[in-house]
């Protein structure tokens, strides 16, 4: 733990100052100031805890090598707390890790059909039920901000908001990994002759930005409404409910058409809009990070394939880890856990990597 001290003391102190922070009512008079300390303190509270833990074992390891050289019962005992000490600061050691920043936030969500036609909106609407489903069995809360179906039952393209209940845990730490082409091979239900099809679906997750996070300044926008359409682009609304914003300076544009309300259409444009130019902001300092940015699995590119879905030997396979399962059905129910656990390990081994490097 030589190469540590320094940052652990410096987080112990920041959780002493949040944890005061938290304890003064006029703090909860701002929702948005709390909230973020609140996360903050959730993200430092393990911390504090091992580093708690870990001096209690270290005290007791003191009195029991004291007290085996009077007797020598306690000399087992003081090899058993050797090895928990051990543990422990291997614990703590990743706790110290640099950690991403947004691992607290929640998550703007974006799925769309990509080369295949029908099959890729049908595959598309197979991941944002495996998302909703996911986020189902983590106790999240999921709300549709927009979604254009195709008369088949699948989407052109879809937005979640996907938000963790209090005392839940953080939704990017686990969604960060999904964004990428997602590949697809089956048979389609329109095929006649029982030939596998290979098509396609995008991901984009994006952790959702607060208002703080994001300066945005009104004159930076066009806003165009126009009346919604579903399937086929036949009109569903005879008013101009749907929202077209478009952000000047960066060209960034989003369109909602989910709401009958066309206030509630931009509000959820502003919000996917917020998410979109603080991913651009972060992107672009990474760009000049190369270290931090080689450090984490979410950098791969976008553009890159990062999983595939094979029906016929229900077998997914995440190319950027190795990882392969052959309980596809479970997984497009939700069971996204262990392709997500891997990826989080390999995250965490680059980071160690580094760390001993620097080291």
């Amino acid at each position: 733990m030589s190469e540590t001290p320094g940052r652990l003391h410096e987080l112990l102190a920041e959780y002493g100052e949040v944890e005061h922070a938290l304890a003064d009512p006029a703090v909860h008079a701002d929702a948005g100031r709390a909230r973020t300390l609140g996360r903050r303190f959730a993200e430092l509270a393990p911390v504090k805890a091992a580093a708690d833990e870990l001096d209690a074992a270290r005290s007791d390891l003191d009195a029991a090598r004291e007290l085996a050289t009077e007797d020598a019962s306690f000399a087992e005992e003081a090899r058993s707390l050797e090895q928990r000490i051990d543990g422990l600061e291997g614990r703590l050691r990743q706790l110290l890790l640099p950690r991403d920043p947004d691992d607290g936030k929640d998550v703007i969500l974006e799925v769309k059909a990509g080369e295949g036609g029908d099959e890729s909106a049908l595959f598309a609407g197979d991941l944002l039920r495996m998302y909703q489903r996911y986020a189902e069995r983590q106790g999240w809360a999921v709300e549709m901000l927009d979604a254009e179906p195709t008369e088949l039952g699948g989407i052109k393209s879809a937005t979640l908001a996907v938000r963790a209940r209090k005392g839940e845990h953080a939704v990017w730490s686990q969604l960060k990994y999904e964004g990428g082409v997602h590949r697809v091979q089956r048979v389609p239900a329109t095929e006649s002759q029982g030939r596998i099809h290979t098509s396609a679906a995008g991901v984009l997750a994006l952790p959702e930005a607060e208002e703080v996070d994001v300066d945005i300044d009104p004159n930076d926008l066009r806003i165009d409404v126009y009346r919604s359409s579903g399937p086929g682009g036949q009109s569903v609304n005879t008013t101009d409910s749907a929202v077209r914003i478009t952000h000047v300076p960066t060209g960034t544009v989003v369109s909602m058409q989910n709401e009958k309300s066309q206030l509630q259409n931009r509000e959820a444009g502003m919000r996917v809009l917020r998410a979109r130019l603080l991913a651009a902001a972060q992107e672009a300092a990474a760009a000049e990070a190369s270290d931090a940015r080689r450090s984490q699995v979410r950098t791969v590119d976008r553009s890159e394939r990062v999983r595939t879905y094979n029906f016929p030997e229900n077998r997914i396979s995440d190319h950027r880890v190795g990882f392969k399962a052959y309980n596809l059905d479970q997984v497009l129910d939700g069971a996204l856990d262990d392709v997500i656990a891997a990826l989080q390990r390999a995250d965490t081994e680059a980071l160690l990597a580094g760390a001993d490097t620097d080291g």
